[in-house]
């Protein structure tokens, strides 16, 4: 298939269609061998979870434009390179999310690998070129795809190095009191100190420290969110998706106060910067979401902001008697 038709057919179907539930078990039997590689990605070389299911996104990508059987060629390989083609995705995914032009996209070697493995001189000005079309075609598979048949995995990736580190820390701790044995407790380096495990964060696309401030007012960095009646959303299930998508955007989560018998139809996520927002919606009105394979609808929250209350009527003017003369 022709590169150019492949797009023409990426962005017929962003166009939605009827679309009806496919139980988990099956949907997952379908994506058995994206599973296989994001397994390897975050199990067996120890990648960053996150990052690993944006490349497999960025991949399937590829053969929906027109790349025939990207992920099972991958699957194919050594190891190792795989591991430094998953390097050359997240080069490509840094492209596509710079809205600005930078000096990676007017090389045309830097992906290598990844030309002799689609057979294609595809590179990095490919995906400037049809970064529009890319954000969306991605935004698309990451939520509706990959977010779902790639959960497990990610959780138990998540687990597993969640309870490494703190097995790190343990035996750094035994290291130091054989070392220290009159010392009551040891303040490890800072390099060895491991926090509470939390979702990862996205490493490409992230917004940067400094654009995330508070000092801008919630109302004006505050995402509405609608659910559909009939299928509930849990406050966790919204927090995890986001977190685990987009990082630490969350300032404050509001789901709609309802008794204990109903559902809430809506609720509102103050970001950490306006920035955030634009991020999320990928610069559209509206952007819908599938979490856990329940849609979900978002957009900028607009306050109802009270009128100003009408000025009111100047006093009638003050007539001196005329006897005083004046």
């Amino acid at each position: 298939m022709d590169t150019v038709q492949g797009l023409v057919s990426v962005v017929k179907a962003m166009v939605p269609r009827g679309a009806y539930f496919v139980p988990d078990q099956q949907f997952n039997m379908f994506h058995n061998i994206d599973r296989e590689l994001y397994a390897v990605l975050v199990m067996n070389l120890c990648r960053d979870p996150v990052e690993s299911l944006h490349c497999i996104a960025l991949w399937l990508w590829l053969e929906r434009v027109g790349f025939k059987k990207v992920v099972t060629k991958l699957l194919s390989l050594p190891r190792v390179l795989v591991n430094e083609l998953a390097d050359e995705a997240l080069a490509c995914l840094g492209v596509i999310h710079n809205e600005k032009d930078s000096p990676l996209s007017t090389r045309r070697n830097d992906t290598p690998l990844m030309q002799r493995l689609i057979d294609s001189e595809l590179a990095l000005p490919f995906f400037a070129k049809h970064r529009l079309i890319a954000v969306r075609g991605l935004a698309k598979l990451v939520n509706e795809v990959c977010m779902r048949a790639l959960k497990d995995i990610m959780q138990q990736a998540v687990e597993r190095k969640a309870h490494q580190s703190l097995a790190d820390l343990s035996l750094y701790h035994q290291q130091q009191q054989q070392q220290h044995p009159r010392q009551v407790q040891v303040q490890p380096p800072l390099a060895a100190r491991v926090p509470t495990p939390s979702p990862p964060r996205v490493q490409f696309g992230s917004l940067p420290a400094a654009a995330q401030t508070n000092e801008v007012h919630p109302d004006d960095r505050t995402i509405f969110l609608t659910f559909s009646k009939g299928y509930l959303v849990h406050e966790w299930e919204v927090r995890e998706f986001f977190t685990r998508l987009y990082g630490n955007c969350i300032e404050s989560l509001h789901m709609q106060d309802v008794m204990p018998n109903e559902q809430p139809l809506f609720a509102r996520i103050v970001c950490q910067s306006p920035a955030a927002i634009e991020y999320i919606l990928n610069g559209n009105v509206k952007a819908k979401f599938t979490i856990n394979g329940k849609h979900v609808w978002a957009r900028k929250f607009v306050p109802k902001r009270p009128k100003p209350a009408s000025p009111a009527p100047p006093p009638p003017p003050f007539n001196l008697p005329v006897s005083l003369g004046i």
